[in-house]
Order: C-alpha cells, then structure tokens, then sequence
C-alpha cells in the first residue's frame, strides 16, 4: 500500500532520502540543486513555479519514489512550448493556467523524473506516482499535468495511463571511445573536419585563452564575472535571468564538483564563459554568455572544451542545451525528446491529440531529414528510438491510499 504526500519545499525531504533516488549522472535532478533554486527565489511566486514535490512511501513512511513537481502560472522555463495551448483555451474562454509541470526547472535535459533507488519495482513505483500525479491536478483543478523531457520507459507508461505524448528534437554527443579530440575528428568528412580547426585555429589566433574548471575552483571574482556575463545574455535578447548569482554559489559549495565552468579570456581579462553540470556519464550544458564577439568563440567554449572535457574524463554523452540545427556540423547528432500531458477538459484533450499526431510524424520526418546532414564519415546510431505510439490499453486508474497535499 503507497500513501503519497505533496511538498511545498524541497527541504520537507530529507536530503539523503531523496538523493538515494536520483542515482549519480543526473546533477539537475538532486536535492541540492532544487533545493538552491528555492532558497534564493528563482522559483516561487516571483516567477511562477510554485513547488508542489511529489513523495510515494510506504506503510513504514519510507521513501519509495519522488518527483519534482511545480504548480506552474506560465510557460517560461519549460522548453516544451505550448503558448499555442494556452491561446487556445484563452479562446474557448477557458483558463490554461495553473498548470502542474513535472520538471527540473530552466533545464532540458533528458532523463528520470521518476525518481527511485529500486529498479525491480521501478515500474509499479511509476504507475503510482503517476496515478497520484493525476489525482492531485484533479484536486487542484487545474488545465493539465505535464511531464518534460521523460525517459522512454516512464513514457511508454505514461502512455498507457492515457497521457499523450510529444516528440521533440535536440541534439547530443555520444562517445564511441574516441582517445582525443583529434581522434573525434578523424571520424568526420575531410571538410567537416577542416572546419572545425579552422574555427579553434580562429580563436587561439584571436588570443583568446579558454581554461575550464571545476566549480569547487571557480573563485568568488570569477563566479560574479560569469554571472554578469550570464544576465547579460538574457538582456540581450529579451529574456529573463531568474539564476542569482547566490544560486550558483549555493551550487559550488554543496556540489560543486558537478559543475563545469569555461572561462575564455583576451588580454588578462575573461570575456566570455559557459556553465554545464556534469554527472557520472554525461554532460549538460547550459548557459553561456560573453562580453566581446570573436570569431567562432562559442563554439569552443560551449561545444568543443565540453567535447574535450567528456573524451579526457570517460563521459559517454553531451547534451549541449536545446534548439540548434547548427551542433549538427559539430558533431551532436538529432535526437528524439518526450513530453507526456494529460489535459483535463475532455472538449480540449481531443483536439490537442489530433495537433500532436499530426506534430509528431512531421517532426519524425524533420529527424530523418536532419540526419543526412551528419558530419561523421560513418552514421553513428546511439541506439535512441522513439518509443511505441500506440500503448497498451488504459485501465482505470486505482486511487492510492492516501493524498495529503502539505
């Protein structure tokens, strides 16, 4: 019998308990980095992701399984847009928001929400917390309930729970045991791989040093630079910096040994940077910023030390964000990415399905297409396959013991 509990704080969990669950190559998904989040306001009232963690336990109140879940009042941060969605119900004059979201906030990474150390009940655990999931957006009445950047087991579950899928495309890096960078570019065409030394070549003859460094090493002087750097960005093009600069400063002391940051430097001073967390396979990156326009400086910084990094320490894969048709030269191959929604008002469910199948085989012929434009000499395939668009039967789901929203 499961009991599941809702948290308005990360820190009504202990930290050890829900750290049991993640496993270690997903940094994103740790209680230190949500945890961070809240403590300095990057989520909360001020923008809109109104922490609502989800907790399965058992008899014995043992943590089985969790998730973090946010009550969501926009779409910001998400990654997965659905301001279309939002339209549409504003239209019917319908309310969309608030929504629930089952994510790691600002982060499109692919990996377990479903979080749990027991991988022989895994799928049981799942089906409950799903069930749950379900049953608290019905409590809270609102529009829908969102799962972001899912891995292919939990949505083929979720599928069968009646959720509807959504394919997306990013692209990443797998290693396929290169013993350098060179060796990584000896598996290019000629000129891909010309390419790519004439773009380094540009920015070492710019004079443009690039360090990378653990984030347990990064000193105060140059956590305060990249964040500069960092809002700068986001003023750039119109957009919002919620990270403080306490966040990531929070971050170097309780997990800094998962941070990676890229510092490029001319003339003694830095003017460009990029962050990415690092776990015990993968590498993610995340945000960059720079004070000057050299040539070809961000792809160093934000592709190719992150390439670097991942041959000299084993990693076996490199998400380097979201978006951008143009890591395909560099060697990130496109790669299918899932959502999973379960919409609450049955006239508006039938009509989002039928715009999600039709989304789905356009963006299955974008991925197909996208793949011809590989620089590597011979196809790599990562084994990554979209999962079965058509579940198993949906039964009724089991109401769980109890559900204590806190």
């Amino acid at each position: 019998m499961f009991r599941l509990t809702t948290h308005s704080a990360i820190d009504q969990i202990a930290v050890a308990d829900w750290n049991a669950l993640v496993g270690d190559d997903l940094p994103f998904m740790r209680h230190e980095f949500l945890a961070a989040l809240e403590r300095h306001d990057c989520v909360g009232e001020r923008f809109g992701w109104i922490p609502r963690h989800l907790a399965l336990r058992d008899e014995q109140d043992r943590l089985l399984a969790a998730a973090p879940c946010y009550l969501k009042f926009n779409s910001y941060g998400e990654f997965v847009f659905d301001w279309a969605w939002a339209d549409a119900w504003h239209r019917a004059g319908r309310r969309y928001y608030p929504k629930l979201v089952i994510a790691s906030p600002y982060t499109p990474a692919t990996g377990r929400r479903i979080l749990t150390a027991d991988a022989t009940r895994r799928q049981e655990f799942a089906e409950a917390l799903i069930r749950g999931s379900v049953q608290l957006a019905e409590q809270l009445q609102v529009s829908g309930l969102h799962w972001l950047f899912t891995d292919e087991d939990e949505t083929a579950w979720m599928q069968q729970a009646g959720f509807m899928p959504r394919l997306g495309c990013q692209f990443h890096w797998h290693n396929q045991g290169y013993a350098d960078f060179d060796d990584l570019l000896a598996a290019f065409s000629a000129d891909k791989r010309k390419k790519i030394k004439r773009e380094r070549r540009r920015v070492a003859e710019a004079g443009v040093h690039l360090r990378r460094i653990r984030g347990d090493r990064v000193t105060e002087a140059e956590w305060a630079v990249f964040h500069q750097l960092y809002e700068a960005t986001f003023d750039k093009r119109g957009g919002i910096p919620t990270l403080s600069l306490g966040f990531f400063q929070e971050l170097a002391t309780t997990m800094g040994k998962q941070l990676l940051l890229v510092l490029a430097e001319h003339r003694g001073r830095i003017v460009a940077a990029a962050f990415c967390l690092m776990g015990s396979r993968s590498l993610y990156g995340r945000h960059w910023g720079c004070w000057r326009d050299f040539h070809s400086l961000h792809f160093e910084a934000c592709y190719y030390q992150g390439l670097e990094a991942c041959i000299e320490q084993g990693l076996q894969r490199f998400e380097p964000g979201a978006q951008g048709e143009h890591k395909i030269a560099r060697g990130f191959l496109p790669t299918p990415t899932w959502s999973t929604h379960w919409i609450a008002d049955a006239d508006l469910r039938t009509p989002v399905g039928k715009f999600l199948e039709h989304e789905t085989e356009a963006m299955e012929e974008h991925i197909a297409e996208l793949h011809l434009r590989s620089p590597y000499r011979q196809v790599h395939d990562d084994g990554a396959r979209p999962p079965t668009r058509n579940p198993a039967p949906v039964h009724a789901p089991q109401p769980l013991v109890n559900s204590n929203p806190n």
